[in-house]
C-alpha cells in the first residue's frame, strides 16, 4: 500500500499533536515539517524529520496539514493549493466559513487539488454530529455548549492584540448555547490594561459574547488544555414530538484537533478537486483501509 505523504505546516500545539497522530497512522508517512524558522532551534522530537521554511523544499507532498493561526489559513492554503498539494485546516471562525469555502474552492480547482476546511472538533467533528441530529429530528433546536476549557483560536487571537505579553482565553458555558469568555492576560510594559482589554473585546472573536478580561501575574500558572462540549437537540421526528438527543465530550483540545486533521487529510485523497467542509465528505473516508471492511464492521 502506497502511503500518503503529509507535511505539517506550523509547529505549535496543533502541529505537535498532528505529528503524533501521523506517527501512529498506518497509512501515512511524514514528508516533513514547515516552520517559520526552519531547522533553527529544532526541537529534539523533530530530529528524524526534514524541517524546512517552505513546503517547496519537501519532496512529493500529497497533503499539507495547516496547523497555523486561523487568520493565516487562507494565505497558506492558496499558496499550497497552487502547487497541486491538498490542504486541510482547522479554521474556526464560524461566520466566515462559507466565504472561505468559496475562495478556496476556486483555488483548489485551479490547482487540481482538494481543500478541506474547518476540520477540527468544532467546527469539524461536532458539525457532523449536528448534521446527523438535524436529519433525524428535522424540526427542533440544537444547543452547542462548549467547555469549560481553553479555546485555542480565541487564545491565539488575544495574543495578537497589541500590548498582550501572554494570554489564555477560557470558554465557560452558561446554557442554551450561550457562552462567557474569560480572558486572562499579562500586559507588556508601557501599555495600559484598560486599552488592551477594550481592544480584545472589540475583536471579532469576542464581540458577540460576554467577555471578561483579567490581568494576572503569570498566565502559565493557569494553563490547562482540557476542553469539552455538550450537544443537545430537542425536536420532532416525522410528527412525533419530544425527541431528545445528547452528545458529550471531554477532551484534550489540541490533541483531538490534530487527530481530526489527520483523518481529514486521509479523506482529502479520496475527493474530487474543490473545497469541502466535513459535513460534505463521507465519514467512512476518514478511516484507513478498505471501505468494505469498515462497512462489515461498523454498519
Amino acid at each position: 500500500m502506497k502511503k500518503i505523504r503529509a507535511a505539517v505546516v506550523g509547529y505549535g500545539n496543533i502541529g505537535h499533536y498532528a505529528l503524533q497522530a501521523l506517527e501512529t497512522a498506518p497509512d501515512f508517512e511524514i514528508a516533513g515539517i514547515v516552520r517559520r524558522n526552519g531547522a533553527e532551534n529544532k526541537p529534539a522530537e523533530l530530529a528524524p524529520y526534514n524541517v524546512v521554511k517552505d513546503i517547496r523544499e519537501l519532496q512529493d507532498v500529497d497533503v499539507a496539514i495547516l496547523a497555523t493561526p486561523t487568520r493565516s489559513v487562507e494565505k497558506y492554503a492558496k499558496d499550497i493549493l497552487a502547487l497541486g498539494i491538498n490542504t486541510v485546516d482547522s479554521f474556526d471562525i464560524h461566520t466566515q466559513i462559507p466565504e472561505l469555502r468559496r475562495s478556496l474552492d476556486e483555488s483548489a480547482k485551479a490547482g487540481n487539488a482538494v481543500s478541506i476546511i474547518s476540520a477540527g472538533w468544532d467546527p469539524g467533528s461536532d458539525s457532523v454530529v449536528r448534521t446527523m441530529l438535524q436529519a433525524i429530528a428535522p424540526k427542533g433546536i440544537t444547543y452547542t455548549n462548549f467547555g469549560p476549557g481553553m479555546s485555542m483560536g480565541h487564545t491565539v487571537a488575544v495574543k495578537a492584540v497589541e500590548g498582550v505579553k501572554a494570554a489564555l482565553s477560557m470558554t465557560i458555558p452558561t446554557g442554551t448555547g450561550i457562552h462567557r469568555r474569560m480572558v486572562y492576560i499579562e500586559v507588556k510594559e508601557g501599555y495600559e490594561f484598560d486599552k488592551v482589554a477594550a481592544a480584545i473585546k472589540a475583536d471579532p472573536y469576542f464581540v458577540n459574547d460576554e467577555t471578561h478580561v483579567v490581568q494576572v501575574p503569570c498566565v502559565d500558572d493557569l494553563l490547562d488544555m482540557g476542553h469539552g462540549v455538550n450537544l443537545t437537540r430537542k425536536g420532532v421526528s416525522g410528527k412525533t414530538q419530544n425527541q431528545l438527543f445528547e452528545f458529550n465530550m471531554r477532551i484534550n483540545n489540541p490533541a483531538l484537533t490534530g487527530q481530526v486533521l489527520v483523518c481529514v487529510a486521509r479523506a482529502a485523497m479520496k475527493q474530487q478537486p474543490g473545497c469541502y467542509t466535513m459535513i460534505e465528505i463521507p465519514v467512512v473516508d476518514l478511516l484507513p483501509g478498505e471501505r468494505e471492511e469498515w462497512i462489515a464492521h461498523l454498519v
